[in-house]
């Protein structure tokens, strides 16, 4: 009966989700779920949720509620990790601020100034969990699912013995999006993808042992289904390979499709890429985060029940406690050298096998030099910003931000060092003390 305690769980619409993807597997049903969040509204709905889910399908689950995060992490064999450090305040901050500058983000939560100042904010709070999870729960099995999570996984990497996965539903979706593109069952879609968090590559697509490139790159000819993931299309159309993260998201992490608005315009399409308009993901979780702070919870507790999501939580946990293998694509040291040129200090997006032994990153070799570049860029610049919070650094943030490649395709040196000077000083309450 392991105790699976939720770090964040004020997060209801997916903490819920993860909770009924536990509950899902007979071997887990009776397992201690310890949910915890510093927002007392937000955790009591969540609490009903999962406390309902175990009344309605007569589970012998345990169900634990606390705002005291020792409490939630005494014992605990998996620490689920959901943390939002701030609220609305500094995720405005890390998007309006560039946007005056005419850094136009999608989203801001990977790279690019969004992403490396929310780093910045969570790292000293993602250092004191560690902390207390040394004290109390030292075995435990951090499960990371909080942005950026290329730079805070790196960040647990070099500084605790705790072990740390990153975890990201990239990958399942993405093979979702191919199979219906293509016209296979996406059970039979056999993959291979490998890259860093959000810039990582299906460099294998195989249905019935045959590449299903040449009918993805027939699908993108079509301008209806070309429409539905436009940036994603332009990097397999010029790089040969299809990315894992959605064209909205892959528009902020290239310097090709956001210093122009007619380039925006163009690529504002249906489905994956309807989200290309600058910032109209940061009114949308506004909006939603003031829907989650009504009094009223807006759901019928009477019929929640439990499901199994793509989320990849859940698989690991059965595996490693019922010792059956999966193959997951999840976020770890690149220790073992398996990606062979991207440095053994990165966090990389990898193949995975997982049973009861543990987790055993697959050999990648080397990406293709026709994507290699981009996530190497990426890890030049978390590899900045880890150094710069952990070293109390403020040049290496700078020089972070210099790096982004939106950024730099869209700003002079000089303004982007008056830019993150901005940023620092508006954030300077969330961030590391910086020299």
């Amino acid at each position: 009966m392991p105790k699976i305690t939720f770090i964040g769980a004020g997060s209801m619409v997916f903490a819920t989700k993860l909770v009924g993807d536990i509950l899902s597997f007979e071997e887990l049903s009776d397992s201690t779920i310890a949910l915890m969040d510093i927002d007392e509204h937000r955790l009591e709905q969540t609490t009903e949720i999962a406390e309902s889910m175990v009344d309605n399908e007569d589970l012998d689950a345990t169900v634990e509620s606390t705002t005291d995060r020792i409490e939630a992490l005494e014992d605990a064999d998996y620490v689920l990790n959901m943390i939002n450090v701030g609220g609305t305040e500094p995720f405005e901050n890390e998007i309006r601020i560039p946007e005056r500058y005419g850094v136009e983000q999608a989203i801001g939560d990977t790279i690019g100034p969004g992403g490396i100042f929310r780093g910045l904010r969570t790292i000293p709070e993602l250092l004191d969990i560690a902390g207390d999870m040394e004290e109390l729960c030292p075995d435990a099995l951090l499960l990371n699912y909080t942005n950026p999570m290329s730079i805070l996984c790196q960040t647990m990497f070099e500084t605790t013995d705790i072990e740390t996965v990153g975890l990201c539903h990239s990958v399942p979706h993405t093979a979702e999006a191919i199979a219906d593109y293509v016209g296979v069952p996406q059970d039979d879609l056999d993959y291979w993808v490998a890259g860093v968090n959000h810039v990582a590559w299906f460099l294998e697509a195989e249905f019935a042992g045959e590449s299903i490139y040449p009918d993805l790159r027939e699908a993108m000819d079509d301008p209806d289904t070309y429409e539905r993931d436009t940036v994603r299309f332009e990097m397999m159309k010029h790089f040969g390979y299809f990315p894992t993260e959605s064209s909205h998201h892959m528009s902020e992490y290239v310097p090709y499709f956001r210093t122009e608005e007619e380039t925006i315009e163009a690529m504002q399409g249906t489905d994956y890429a309807e989200r290309m308009a600058t910032a109209t993901y940061l009114e949308g979780w506004k909006e939603r985060s003031e829907e989650r702070d009504s009094p009223e919870l807006d759901v019928d507790l009477d019929e929640v029940g439990v499901e199994r999501s793509e989320e990849y939580a859940s698989r690991l946990i059965h595996s490693r406690e019922t010792g059956e293998p999966r193959r997951l694509n999840l976020n770890v040291s690149n220790e073992t050298g398996a990606i062979e040129n991207l440095p053994n200090d990165a966090c990389v997006e990898v193949p995975v096998l997982v049973d009861g032994t543990g987790l055993h990153p697959c050999s990648v070799g080397e990406l293709p030099s026709s994507v290699t570049t981009f996530p190497q860029q990426h890890v030049a610049v978390q590899q900045l910003v880890v150094e710069g919070a952990l070293e109390n650094d403020r040049e290496k943030i700078h020089r972070a931000v210099k790096q982004d490649p939106l950024t730099a395709a869209e700003l002079t040196l000089d303004e982007i060092h008056e830019m993150t000077e901005e940023l620092l000083a508006a954030n300077e309450e969330y961030l590391p003390e910086l020299n």
